[in-house]
């Protein structure tokens, strides 16, 4: 049976991956939940900046590391994106993007396709590719 068989190679099963998506805003830094899929989902992130290729990877970390930032909920229960609001990682991953100034009631944001690398367990986006844009914000409307 083996000499039937020889030099076949079992076709590995890959699930794919949606887009992995980062979006800046002023108050955040937005993973969709395919960026989280990629990594595994991991409560603990480090989030890294180039500054000479102006870009961001996120890579998983454990909660004792340093510079963790709190990333995830255990696949299953992370039905959403993933927002980082530590001022830290914040400040480091906004100079790499100009928001413009946002029509009142609208939230002015860049969004930026990452780069996969599931092996790794990293992803890595590039603020050059970054298109801006606005969105509604969401939340309980003001009263008139």
């Amino acid at each position: 049976m083996a000499s039937l068989l020889q030099g076949f190679e079992e076709v590995r099963l890959v699930k794919p991956v949606g887009k992995t998506v980062m979006t800046v805003t002023d108050s955040a830094v937005r993973f969709n939940k395919a960026t989280a899929e990629v990594l595994g989902y991991p409560a603990y992130v480090k989030v890294l900046v180039n500054e000479k290729t102006r870009q961001v990877a996120v890579t998983p970390t454990t909660e004792k590391a340093d510079n963790a930032v709190k990333f995830s909920k255990p696949e299953g229960k992370q039905t959403s994106s993933v927002s980082i609001k530590d001022e830290a990682p914040l400040a480091a991953v906004s100079k790499f993007f100009t928001l413009a100034e946002a029509p009142e009631g609208e939230i002015a944001y860049q969004s930026v396709n990452g780069a996969a690398y599931p092996e790794e367990k990293t992803v890595i986006f590039n603020a050059d590719d970054a298109v801006a844009g606005t969105m509604k914000r969401r939340g309980r409307k003001k009263a008139a």
